[in-house]
């Protein structure tokens, strides 16, 4: 029960269950991302952290929403003061995006974007976890007829989101009207993590591509397949250009202009909202019908504005955890 408890699954071998699959099943062809228990050592004492966590996460999901909530926004201020560094990544990126706060308003919605952290953990372990009845009573759809009506066509979609702290969530709605995306995906160095991540999002009906794994993405579209693709964070120069985000020169992925050109792909864009009142949340969904252009910077242009609006409009709520900024152009100095 404990085991089961943890990792929301029943221990191998155990006879009153249909017995656990290796992840391999839910992944897309030519992708070795596979059972963790393959290659790692899960149980050995320098991973017993991440399982107390993970067990400490288990107790806090059986908490009713509202108090999970607050409970995550708690954690989050405890957060805040705890990863100095982290800290000082995402103030550096406040202070470059809204020059026009002053210190005070920065501070605030510094501390504003730690708490949608800890909120958005409690909303992962719900993405995972809870039924989808549950969820269902939660969430507005705005929009979802654009999405639809082009996959009923049978044209492929590249459904393009943001790294904001609703991501998990998000998906989860979304499986409730398509029960098989298709998923890019980055493996987590933390194979306890990894592992957690992959059946969490497999378990919905996800089927999970590795980011390299490009001849994939494009044979599933060009089936009109739904391809899930949040390309906003930075991954180096290598297919990347520097396109302006908050008016700052930030290496971006263009992997989505060529995607929907060689996947003969539409391009909808959506965004989860976490309501003010934390009553539920709101899924947006926005065409992007003049990708692929056939000029990549163009192109990769108007999804760093439409990134952008959206994080204007919560600022809060996107990930500014990460070094948005982290690759400049030759000649410019770095910022973290």
């Amino acid at each position: 029960m404990v085991w089961w408890f943890i990792q929301g699954r029943p221990p191998p071998g155990h006879t009153n269950h249909v017995p656990y699959r290796p992840t391999r099943c839910s992944t897309a062809k030519g992708d070795s991302v596979t059972d963790s228990t393959t290659q790692h050592n899960l149980f050995a004492p320098r991973h017993w952290p991440s399982w107390i966590g993970i067990g400490l996460l288990r107790l806090a999901w059986l908490l009713p929403y509202r108090p999970r909530m607050a409970l995550g926004r708690a954690l989050g201020r405890l957060v805040l003061r705890l990863a100095s560094r982290r800290a000082r990544i995402a103030r550096i990126n406040l202070e470059l995006c809204f020059p026009e706060l002053d210190p005070q308003a920065q501070q605030l919605l510094l501390k504003q974007h730690f708490e949608s952290l800890g909120m958005g953990l409690m909303e992962t372990l719900m993405a995972w976890w809870d039924d989808g009845k549950s969820l269902s009573q939660r969430v507005e759809f705005h929009g979802l007829e654009e999405l639809q009506k082009r996959l009923d066509a049978g044209q492929g979609v590249i459904l393009l989101t943001a790294h904001f702290t609703t991501l998990e969530i998000g998906a989860r709605f979304l499986m409730r009207y398509f029960p098989k995306p298709y998923c890019v995906y980055r493996p987590n160095q933390n194979p306890i993590i990894d592992q957690q991540i992959i059946n969490g999002r497999t378990g919905q009906g996800a089927v999970m591509i590795a980011r390299d794994n490009v001849r994939e993405m494009i044979r599933q579209l060009r089936k009109g397949r739904l391809l899930w693709y949040a390309p906003d964070q930075n991954y180096g120069h290598k297919y990347s250009l520097f396109v302006d985000f908050f008016g700052i020169p930030a290496a971006t992925n263009s992997a989505t202009s060529r995607l929907a050109q060689m996947g003969q792909a539409q391009v909808v864009a959506y965004y989860c909202r976490r309501k003010p009142d934390l009553s539920g949340y709101q899924i947006r969904f926005e065409p992007i019908p003049e990708i692929p252009s056939g000029d990549p910077f163009e192109d990769t242009t108007r999804i760093n504005q439409t990134f952008e609006r959206w994080a204007r409009e919560s600022p809060a709520d996107y990930f500014w955890l990460h070094r948005r900024f982290k690759d400049r152009p030759e000649g410019e100095e770095r910022f973290y």
